[in-house]
């Protein structure tokens, strides 16, 4: 055998030993790539579905409420049209002509009132609700069932979302004093004025919607209205607050009040 011959063999009986340490070599770094690629998998997904829930919470949600918001104001005013409400006073007694007793209670979860805010914008209209849970906030404002009834003596509070379920009181930083918030049930035209920049509190504070609000400037009795809103915009750990007070109404057969058209 040449020595060419005994090196070539030396060289095939080393081989296997060679790749036999070159595979050893080999498998952490198999093992490392594929905890790598399982974890950025895994990143992905949850990325992903952070994505979907986002858009979600800013887009479906706003999109459903919109539509459950529209449904709602048709509703009222297909029931509006049907034929003649009772023309009772706000609180309960025949007051205006033609008036023809009390008027039914506000059933919960039901719609009986649109609500207007010019500062909002020409096209703002919301529905306003009984009851301020979680399904009633869905489809619009919430009146909060043991206050006032519109245009009533005493305080017509009304709660509404921040942000999520068509963002009602986005914009709600941005009341000041002399804004108006109309409202109409069918019958009468309301318009109240805001008194003062909104405030904020926190969710205990449940003397925002007493009769007459301790911290509202208020001294007396009257036709007030308060709206509430979560604070910060994203976030629900305070409450931003505005109070009205009840400054002009007229029927509805007079058209639209100075509030909407100027």
């Amino acid at each position: 055998m040449t020595a060419r011959s005994r090196g070539a063999a030396r060289s095939r009986a080393a081989r296997p030993g060679a790749e036999g340490r070159a595979g050893r070599g080999r498998r952490p770094v198999t093992v490392a790539r594929l905890v790598v690629r399982t974890f950025s998998e895994v990143c992905v997904t949850v990325g992903t579905l952070i994505v979907l829930f986002v858009v979600y919470v800013l887009f479906w949600t706003g999109v459903r409420a919109d539509s459950a918001m529209d449904g709602e104001i048709g509703a009222l005013q297909d029931r509006w049209s049907t034929g003649p409400l009772a023309t009772a006073s706000p609180d309960g007694a025949a007051g205006q002509p033609g008036g023809t007793g009390k008027r039914p209670r506000y059933e919960n979860g039901k719609s009986f009132a649109v609500m207007y805010i010019p500062r909002f914008g020409a096209d703002w209209s919301k529905p306003v609700l009984e009851g301020t849970g979680t399904d009633v906030l869905k489809k619009g404002l919430g009146h909060y069932d043991r206050t006032a009834r519109l245009g009533g003596t005493g305080n017509f509070a009304v709660a509404g979302h921040r942000r999520t379920y068509g963002d009602p009181f986005k914009d709600f930083p941005e009341l000041r004093p002399g804004d108006a918030v109309v409202l109409t049930d069918g019958t009468t035209w309301y318009t109240y004025r805001i008194d003062r920049r909104p405030y904020t509190t926190v969710p205990t504070d449940i003397g925002v919607i007493d009769p007459v609000p301790r911290k509202s400037g208020y001294n007396g009795p009257g036709r007030y209205l308060t709206l509430t809103t979560c604070e910060p915009e994203w976030g629900h750990s305070h409450r931003l607050i505005v109070w009205a007070h009840l400054d002009s109404t007229q029927p509805v057969e007079r058209g639209r009040p100075s509030a909407l058209t100027g």
